[in-house]
């Protein structure tokens, strides 16, 4: 009972985290009274959305909040009027769906990234996970972290994965679901739980490489993570928020998403 309230309180807390809108401030002598572009984006571009932004801010001069969560909570905030101007989803599916409700303009909803999944263990932890999908069957571990699979696109896919392995029945009992993907990282990170079924631009992002262990899930196992970004229809900066749209699937967006690991528009569909 100890053991399973003190994950419960660790999730709080991570949720709470993850709830707080990043903010990327340009240098002050760029400081401007333009509103900050307001991007709502899925967990697994926490690191390589970081990047990009300051990249755009840059050279545009233009404040960049990022929130992050899992796709289908934050399209559900978009639906209630929340005042975004881009939403990047790990799944085409709520762009689209955003776009056929007159939330997201038509024109504006493109695949960016093809993401893939790992499984990810700190570097201390007894059992390889670069052994394959097997270890998730080792009796040392006793939890398995996962995005929840009601709203979030990389915890459908690690599903699909467990179910297309055959390992459904006996991994089941051992799952943790955290709210979304960069959540369900943490909780393996901080020992709630032992392996977490994560996405790979996090798992090789530097801060994260540094600590554990991940072995690559081959692509067969899953439906293909298309994500797809689009202006949300209220913007009242639509002319900035195409912009960003452009500079993420242009040439220096794109160099920062490969090596984040994404399958990028054009490359290997």
């Amino acid at each position: 009972m100890r053991t399973r309230t003190l994950r419960m309180v660790a999730l709080v807390v991570a949720t709470a985290l993850m709830l707080i809108p990043r903010q990327l401030l340009v240098a002050p002598a760029a400081t401007q009274t333009q509103p900050a572009l307001q991007i709502a984006a899925a967990s697994d571009l926490r690191f390589s959305l970081e990047e990009i932004a300051r990249l755009f801010q840059v050279q545009r001069h233009v404040q960049v909040r990022l929130t992050f969560g899992s796709s289908g909570q934050l399209a559900t905030q978009i639906e209630q009027g929340a005042p975004f101007d881009v939403f990047f989803s790990a799944d085409e599916a709520f762009a689209n769906a955003l776009s056929g409700k007159g939330l997201i303009l038509k024109d504006t909803v493109q695949l960016y990234a093809i993401g893939r999944i790992v499984l990810w263990s700190r570097a201390d932890f007894p059992v390889d996970v670069r052994d394959g999908l097997g270890v998730l069957v080792d009796a040392r571990v006793r939890f398995v972290a996962i995005a929840n699979p009601e709203h979030a696109p990389y915890g459908r896919a690690a599903v699909e994965v467990l179910r297309s392995a055959g390992l459904s029945a006996q991994v089941q009992p051992k799952l943790v679901l955290g709210e979304n993907i960069s959540q369900a990282l943490q909780m393996a990170q901080t020992g709630n739980a032992d392996v977490g079924i994560v996405a790979f631009s996090l798992a090789i992002a530097p801060a994260v490489q540094a600590s554990g262990r991940y072995w690559l899930i081959p692509a067969y196992l899953h439906h293909p993570i298309r994500q797809a970004v689009g202006v949300v229809a209220g913007s009242r900066q639509q002319e900035v928020a195409r912009a960003f749209v452009a500079f993420v699937n242009g040439p220096a967006g794109r160099a920062v998403m490969r090596r984040y690991g994404f399958t990028l528009p054009g490359e290997g569909l």
